[in-house]
């Protein structure tokens, strides 16, 4: 078995982190989110891996680099555009051959990875292998209709009005039956090929497609609320660890990590929590579910709940959460008088001001 991870989107609900970073490479916990997936599949036992790459292919191919840091063998597909799922299917045909594969979006999170998912595909070897979770809004993802047995009979994606509330999970696991799906295929209203039509393609074939609905925990990491939650959960099982340096007037409560070349001085850290590598945190508060990135600064400021990426600054400035901080973003205290706020914004930034 082979697997398939997509990392080609752009990104556009997190923009405007994503105009100047793969969103696949935005950190949870301080690791890129693309990072667990990668190791969920080596997990898994499957060595050989296509990735596909977009327009940001040069940043994901330095972070993944040839893929034996995480136990792969990594080759790079390029797609033009972000044209559908199907699509991605579509230019690894060659790739893939007459092998099974695992299909895993880089963008999406998965606790428990997904060894039982890819034994029970190799013992039952239906057609296509599809995880599914109850959502609350299921017209933002592909939706199926089961019947009373729980067969799939129907799916559909991004519905105006969803037969179910079950969502596809961005985990798929297919035989080479699907290539012939993916040639049928035409662009859908939304102008790109649809993993979902394909998989209607089996199912209407007559062939077998089988799915679980998952009781743990999935996320799309497309938007901040969603990647503040992700980085909540990783960091609710850190183990405290402290390679950096800590001085008598600080204080570390609970679950804090605090990484090699981190300095923590005159400063309160309430776990979960990490600082990373060659972060200077002084005369500040970090408040729970917080990833500090390597050579960020924190000078007498408090933050909570919040992602600050690395080589950002926040200095002198009040409490800040669930926030977002990009690269080498700078946070800093608005003069006093004329009492106005100053802002220089990026496309599709969101600003949020008290008065």
């Amino acid at each position: 078995m082979k697997a398939l991870v997509l990392a080609g989107g752009s990104g556009t609900r997190l923009r405007p982190i994503t105009h100047t970073s793969a969103k696949q490479l935005v950190p949870v916990a301080n690791k890129p989110v693309l990072f667990y997936g990668l190791e969920a599949i080596a997990a898994a036992g499957i060595t050989e891996l296509g990735l596909v790459v977009g327009d940001t292919h040069a940043e994901i191919e330095a972070a993944v680099g040839d893929g034996s840091a995480f136990g792969l063998q990594v080759t790079y597909l390029r797609q033009e555009a972000p044209l559908g799922l199907a699509h991605g299917v579509l230019i690894a045909r060659d790739y893939l051959g007459d092998d099974d594969f695992v299909m895993y979006l880089g963008d999406n999170f998965v606790v428990g990875g997904i060894n039982g998912l890819v034994e029970r595909f190799a013992r039952e070897r239906p057609s296509a292998q599809i995880m599914l979770t109850r959502v609350g809004d299921p017209r933002q993802f592909g939706v199926a209709e089961l019947d009373a047995a729980g067969r799939v009979i129907g799916l559909e994606e991004k519905p105006e009005r969803p037969k179910s509330d079950l969502a596809l999970v961005g985990v798929y696991l297919f035989s080479p039956a699907v290539h012939a799906a993916v040639a049928e295929l035409k662009p859908s209203w939304r102008g790109e090929l649809e993993i979902t039509d394909a998989i209607q393609w089996l199912i209407e074939a007559g062939l077998r497609v089988e799915s679980s609905v998952i009781s743990g925990y999935w996320k799309d990491t497309g938007n901040v609320t969603d990647m503040l939650e992700v980085n909540r959960l990783v960091l609710e099982s850190v183990e405290p660890r402290v390679d950096g340096h800590v001085d008598a007037a600080s204080e570390l409560v609970g679950r804090v990590v605090v990484e090699r070349g981190a300095t923590v001085e005159r400063s309160r850290v309430v776990g979960p929590a990490i600082i990373g590598e060659r972060a200077r945190v002084r005369d500040s508060y970090v408040g729970p579910y917080t990833s500090v990135g390597a050579d960020c600064v924190l000078a007498d400021a408090e933050i909570a709940y919040s992602i600050v990426m690395p080589r950002a600054s926040i200095t002198g400035v009040g409490r800040v959460e669930s926030s977002l901080i990009g690269h080498d973003a700078e946070v800093t205290p608005a003069p006093n008088t004329p009492r106005a706020h100053r802002l220089v914004l990026g496309d599709h930034s969101k600003v949020q001001i008290s008065t």
